[in-house]
């Protein structure tokens, strides 16, 4: 019988070389290598001289520590498991000793420029920051590029003035331009000035929040056969708007006299995301005229008699300033709703402008002041606002009781817009609209603009002083 693994050239399977012919023809290859070396030892030694192939085989693993059918480290998990470790990196954690353990390093560490100095490990320590940064540094450029593309492109007007993000569309801005002249005289070349000015700081304000602006030519038309009605056309006027923008809700009705002073102010943040805490629906808190309020005949409703009508911002549809003489349509804000369209006819009615317009001294302001005094319903959606939210007065008007904190401008206060109410009897109209469209620049000014103004500022008194220095001497 031949052993396993390699064919003796001996009959009988031993092997021909002297030493390794085996005397046992009962061992086979195919027995247990430990089992068959094994039995050739009695009392620690071999027996006899001859040592079979199996055997040595045997002695040969037994030196190096496993038997030949033995499985360790050789599954297929094991392996590879062994081939992933030795491929990842080593890392040297800290040892300053140079160590010659790994091959690959033979103490060597990182690479350094000019042998490792401070200024060279700086400069790589940067550039690895600057490496794992990047990423970093290119999703913040592109965030301010995004800024400034929106606020350089009509992107944010888009956005302002859409229905659903900004809301601007549902504001509309009426201007009483008067381009015509009036009634009595032409215009001359400062009212031409004033008109001019007017017109730009409201366009350059409605094209900001993209509001839609209405410039109404209030030209005097003869509306009627036997009647001049100036000024009565602001209430034709703004149903007349209400026809033309069908997607307005607010409409905001400006003399031409006023000056947006404060454009960075959106009517959205200024007045109407807190139109609650901005009004108030009791006169008695301001009542210059004297009105009796609320109603206390017991035929009327619950709300009619109530002090602030049913309380809800929501019925609010007619916003009025009151000056030291009682409301004030230089600035004033209506609602589209059916209220305002049963307001307006009431407003404009002819029988009630001929049987009173001989004694409505203010014309269609005494008659709302008129409707508000004697109608239930008119109060019950009516609002107040502090006039210097809306209409800021300057010291010139209503001065007859000196300055009032509730109606005249106050520039640290930074207030909205500013009415010259009456300029034009007695005051230089020009020269208050002037004074208002500079204080405006000067204080919407930007910080470039500022620092420039500051320098030229301190060379200006730099250079006084020392003229004045030169003088002396």
């Amino acid at each position: 019988m031949s052993l396993s693994r390699s064919p003796s050239p001996t009959h009988g399977g031993g092997w021909s070389s002297p030493g390794l012919t085996s005397p046992f023809d009962t061992i086979s290859g195919r027995s247990s290598p430990r089992k068959a070396y094994g039995d050739l030892h009695l009392n620690g030694g071999p027996v006899g001289n001859s040592v079979t192939w199996a055997s040595a085989k045997a002695k040969s693993e037994e030196v190096n520590g496993y038997p030949s059918f033995s499985t360790r480290n050789n599954g297929f998990f094991s392996r590879h498991a062994r081939k992933i470790s030795s491929s990842l990196p080593r890392f040297n954690m800290g040892s300053r000793q140079p160590s010659y353990a790994e091959k690959e390093k033979l103490g060597r560490g990182r690479w350094y420029p000019n042998g490792g100095s401070k200024l060279a490990r700086l400069r790589t320590m940067l550039g690895s920051v600057t490496r794992r940064m990047r990423v970093r540094l290119l999703l913040v450029l592109g965030f301010i590029l995004a800024i400034i593309l929106f606020y350089k492109t009509p992107l944010h007007l888009v956005y302002r003035r859409t229905s659903f993000l900004g809301g601007g569309n549902k504001f509309v801005i009426v201007l009483a331009a008067n381009q015509g002249g009036g009634v009595m005289e032409w215009k001359g070349p400062r009212e031409w000035a004033i008109e001019r000015d007017s017109v730009k700081n409201k366009k350059k304000y409605a094209h900001k929040w993209g509001y839609d602006l209405e410039i109404v030519d209030m030209s005097t038309k003869k509306r009627y056969a036997h009647e001049w009605r100036e000024s009565w056309e602001k209430v034709d006027t703004m149903r007349n708007c209400m026809r033309k923008y069908p997607h307005g809700e607010w409409f905001w009705w400006l003399d031409l006299n006023t000056f947006v002073m404060e454009p960075s102010y959106s009517l959205q943040a200024h007045i109407f995301k807190q139109l609650a805490k901005n009004t108030y629906r009791d006169i008695n808190e301001y009542n210059p005229l004297n009105i009796s309020h609320p109603f206390t005949a017991p035929s009327l409703d619950p709300i009619s008699l109530s002090r602030d009508g049913d309380g809800r911002s929501k019925s609010i549809d007619l916003i009025v300033p009151q000056d030291c003489g009682g409301f004030n349509l230089g600035s004033f804000f209506l609602r589209r709703s059916a209220w305002t369209d049963r307001l307006l006819d009431i407003w404009w009615d002819p029988v009630a402008y001929e049987q009173k317009h001989m004694e409505w001294e203010h014309k269609e302001q005494d008659a709302l002041e008129h409707l508000y005094t004697t109608q239930p319903w008119i109060r019950s959606h009516t609002a107040f606002i502090p006039q210097r939210k809306i209409n800021s007065f300057p010291t010139g008007a209503c001065s007859e009781n000196g300055e009032d904190p509730r109606i005249h401008y106050k520039e640290q206060d930074r207030d909205f817009v500013v009415n010259m109410a009456g300029c034009e009897w007695g005051r230089d109209c020009w020269g208050e609209m002037y004074n208002f469209r500079e204080l405006s620049n000067k204080l919407n000014r930007s910080r470039w603009e500022k620092f420039k103004d500051g320098i030229r500022d301190t060379w200006k008194a730099m250079t006084q002083k020392k003229k004045e220095e030169e003088k002396q001497s």
